[in-house]
């Protein structure tokens, strides 16, 4: 179930993904209009900046976890 279709407020969903309110009106216009597809991520809309090795290597050191990149915990993000 989406926060739209369990009637989420627009200010509760931009609160809690952290966006405005005009993005999350835009999804729940794309959500009416297209249901599921219509959020659904399109992808980049261009090239990937980086080359096939560089993304590569970002894999692993991402699979190496952030433990070993100096993070305190398994956790990649900050606290909210």
């Amino acid at each position: 179930m989406t926060c739209f279709e369990a009637g989420g407020k627009n200010r509760e969903i931009a609160a809690t993904l952290r966006v405005s309110e005009r993005s999350v009106e835009r999804w729940r216009r794309q959500w009416r209009e297209g249901g599921h597809a219509g959020v659904a991520s399109k992808g980049s809309p261009g090239r990937p900046r980086l080359s096939d090795a560089r993304i590569a290597r970002l894999e692993r050191e991402l699979e190496r976890g952030p433990l070993a990149h100096g993070w305190a915990d398994q956790r990649w993000m900050l606290p909210a």
